[in-house]
């Protein structure tokens, strides 16, 4: 290794002082910032907000200061299905009765789950255990994890269940629970013995669900159901359980949806299925797997589902790269940031998710898409957000068509729409990857 000496530094810096297109950017940075720096005036001005088809699910819904995009994403897809047999234009789940359900069924998961690498004589300093402890109890997941919580616990309207403090900002929650968790493991290590092991795992899942309860509530097991639709008529359905409420008024067959990917390394063949290694919040739900598929499949099917059943779509992206975050816009040229800097910044998909420079990070749903009248070109897609509504169109976002091929990773989609080879591949065994693989990463 070589260190960086004062000849070399003298000269980084001269070569800087040389270029006055370098003095210009420092003026232009240093004063506003790189965004409205390296803003394409042009690109922004052009991206239009209209959609040639668009599905209206009302007022956005706000995460607060929390990771819960993924259950918000999913629950918006839920409530447009409410609203409309609801026969009402403003609803809204409970957030946090599921956030509830995920983390207590998270914490048994990782129990559990370390129980069984104790007893397998994985050791506490192994990569898989350190990773494991370090990626812990943070609030991301995706649509999988999604519907194993509401098939088992099913939904409730937002009234029954309501944020809390530690809801719209979990860090002091989530700080608790890895102290708990931590400390349980800990103690695993040191036990001797299966059953004092199972009496560690055991005393952990109660102190967990203490901290669960004393911070969110208590969730309902049952309430009296009743509401006026919008011709003004009332109804009363009486006693529901959430399981009840979830059967009743969601019933477009979301807990059947495949989970599609774009995994775009070469050594995942298209067509084959993927899975996690430890991914997963309830032990006895359904296993967190993807179908990989290129992004013309992905972008096809969700078009579909806009234009023939006009249902939200949930999909899972890097939302980060080329996004103006305040006016609601995503475009792959949207910044200039290589003619500020003289640099060519080329990477491709695969390269940014080989060398750790893109994965999904969030989960939205898509609303609307703009085709041009060929048919077959899109041009542009409406993405509901759960960032509120202060920023973007009212909360909505609008996202270029090549911005899908390179930053979009998952969408959620009916098992029906898929042709016969990828039917066939769901059944065969998926290409197990670790835990710490790119394509495990969590939406939050």
């Amino acid at each position: 290794m070589k260190s960086l000496d004062a000849s070399t530094l003298k000269n980084l810096e001269e070569s800087f002082e040389s270029s006055p297109s370098n003095r210009l950017a420092l003026n232009a940075v240093t004063a506003n910032g790189i965004d409205k720096t390296a803003l394409n005036f042009d690109k922004a001005r052009y991206l239009q907000r209209r959609f040639s088809v668009t599905v209206d699910n009302g007022q956005v819904t706000s995460q607060a200061h929390s990771g819960r995009c993924w259950l918000f994403s999913s629950l918006n897809v839920a409530r447009f299905v409410a609203k409309k047999n609801l026969g009402i234009k403003v609803f809204e789940f409970s957030q946090s009765y599921a956030m509830y359900f995920d983390k207590l069924e998270r914490a048994n998961y990782f129990l559990q789950d370390m129980a069984q690498l104790k007893a397998d004589g994985e050791s506490e300093d192994s990569r898989l255990v350190q990773h494991l402890l370090t990626d812990l109890m943070g609030d991301g997941g995706q649509w999988t994890m999604a519907m194993n919580l509401y098939k088992k616990y099913g939904a409730v309207p937002k009234d029954f269940f309501p944020e809390t403090a530690s809801s719209q900002n979990t860090g002091e929650l989530n700080t608790q629970l890895r102290h708990v968790l931590r400390q349980a493991v800990v103690r695993m290590y040191e036990a001797d013995g299966e059953s004092a092991v199972a009496a560690i795992v055991k005393d952990a899942l109660a102190a967990a669900h203490r901290v669960l309860t004393i911070h969110l509530g208590t969730p309902p097991q049952s309430f009296d159901w009743e509401w006026t639709d919008d011709e003004g008529n009332f109804h009363r359905e009486g006693t529901m359980t959430p399981q009840q409420f979830w059967k009743k008024y969601v019933d477009a067959g979301l807990e059947d949806y495949v989970c599609l990917v774009d995994d775009p390394r070469r050594e995942h063949p298209k067509g084959t299925k993927i899975a996690i290694e430890h991914l997963g919040n309830v032990v006895d739900g359904d296993r967190t797997e993807y179908l990989n598929v290129d992004s013309q499949f992905m972008k096809d099917c969700v078009r579909t589902i806009l234009s023939e059943q006009g249902i939200p779509v949930w999909f899972g992206a890097d939302c980060h790269p080329m996004m103006d975050r305040k006016n609601g816009a995503w475009a792959t040229d949207l910044y200039d940031y290589g003619s500020v800097y003289s640099v060519d910044f080329d990477l491709n998909k695969e390269e940014r998710v080989r060398f750790a420079d893109s994965a999904m990070n969030h989960a939205m749903a898509f609303v609307g898409v703009d085709v041009a009248d060929d048919g077959k070109t899109t041009n542009r897609w409406r993405v509901e957000n759960s960032w509120g509504d202060k920023i973007a169109d009212k909360g909505y976002f609008t996202m270029d068509d090549p911005w899908f091929d390179e930053f979009v990773y998952e969408v959620a989609v009916p098992k029906s729409m898929l042709p016969g080879e990828y039917r066939k591949a769901l059944d065969e065994e998926p290409i197990s990857l670790p835990a710490w693989d790119p394509m495990g990463a969590l939406a939050k």
